[in-house]
């Protein structure tokens, strides 16, 4: 493992003003994340793990001069936006526990979305096609190319969702409760589709409250009042 962590988060503070009621959920937050991990961000329903993720995405930025996000030791939260959207677009592949599909597009034209918003890849349109195909079709979706999210499974769909994750070959890959939506079977089915993919070298931090999701990881960190815990679980 190397010594600099691929993404960081450096006692980060967030809080979200309602008014003038502050509510602080992160308060000082570390979590270094190694290229080739597997991480699992437990913690109870209000620790903050969600606003960690949007942090670590780039979606939100700490408090003012409280903590940063450093990406290969580069500091993402006082970018502009539009290096913040390159950041997201490239480097980053997101999935939720919704998946966040568009309903009037295809399978095929969800998965495709972001490489045409990077502005495509070497070979044009032609190429992102071929390129989402082979996901899908790894995916087990080759027959669902055509068909709309309305007639998918719930299975299915977040199968899509990690498919238009990662067809821009990002560096890490940000999944909050991927299977929070799904029955036990098929949730199995998505973390082993994840873990796969890990053993290919994909970095992965998970948020979950689940300790038997968890355990899929290779290291687990729990958030507790929005501070990490310093004992790591099991």
């Amino acid at each position: 493992m190397a010594d600099n962590p691929l993404l960081e988060a450096r006692r980060v503070h967030k809080t979200y003003r309602f008014g003038a009621l502050g509510v602080e959920v992160l308060r000082g937050v570390d979590l270094a994340v190694h290229a080739g991990e597997w991480v699992a961000v437990l913690g109870s329903s209000g620790s903050g793990k969600s606003t960690l993720m949007h942090l670590l995405g780039g979606l939100d930025r700490p408090d003012a001069g409280k903590g940063e996000v450093r990406f290969r030791g580069e500091p993402i939260s006082l970018q502009p936006g539009s290096a913040l959207d390159s950041y997201r677009n490239r480097d980053i592949g997101f999935v939720f526990q919704f998946y966040h599909l568009l309903p009037e597009l295809s399978v095929l034209e969800n998965t495709v979305l972001p490489s045409l918003v990077r502005g495509g890849a070497s070979g044009g349109r032609t190429s992102i096609r071929r390129d989402a195909e082979a996901l899908l079709d790894a995916f087990g979706l080759a027959h669902r190319l055509a068909h709309r999210p309305s007639q998918l499974s719930g299975g299915e769909r977040q199968r899509v969702a990690i498919a238009r994750a990662l067809i821009n070959r990002p560096a890490v890959l940000l999944a909050d409760e991927p299977t929070g939506n799904l029955d036990a079977a098929t949730g199995a089915g998505i973390l082993d589709l994840l873990a796969e993919r890990h053993r290919q070298g994909l970095t992965v931090v998970m948020v979950t409250h689940d300790h038997e999701v968890a355990a899929r990881a290779t290291r687990q960190i729990r958030l507790v009042n929005g501070t990490s815990d310093a004992s790591h679980a099991p």
